[in-house]
């Protein structure tokens, strides 16, 4: 088993693409999926359905390093500057719901949980 500084525990989230772009007509749906250090909430790999390597490297590569620990408001700060194509409404969407999944996560890991 891989040692790492914390536990990486996978999140995905998915929205609905708008009609008439690329991604839709492969998908339907975009598929936001991150890898967190659970310890520290930070991104430590993404990866997203877009339809082109140049959109799902640029985005994958603007959330590494981000952290959820303190809420979703910095990523998707960045994400509305650094992405200006027809499937920002879904990534966002799809990040929002990555931030629930965590925050959900970490609540049934607080110590009361674990005792």
């Amino acid at each position: 088993m891989k040692k790492s500084a914390g536990q990486q525990v996978l999140f995905s989230g998915y929205a609905k693409l708008p009609t008439g772009i690329t991604a839709s007509e492969m998908y339907k749906v975009i598929g936001v999926v991150v890898l967190i250090d659970v310890d520290t909430g930070e991104i430590v790999e993404a990866d997203c359905t877009l339809a082109t390597h140049v959109a799902r490297k640029h985005v994958s590569s603007a959330l590494i390093g981000y952290s959820l620990k303190n809420g979703p408001d910095q990523i998707l700060r960045v994400i509305d500057q650094i992405y200006q194509g027809s499937a920002k409404k879904a990534i966002i969407t799809a990040l929002r719901i990555i931030y629930d999944k965590y925050r959900s996560y970490k609540e049934g890991l607080a110590p009361s949980a674990l005792d």
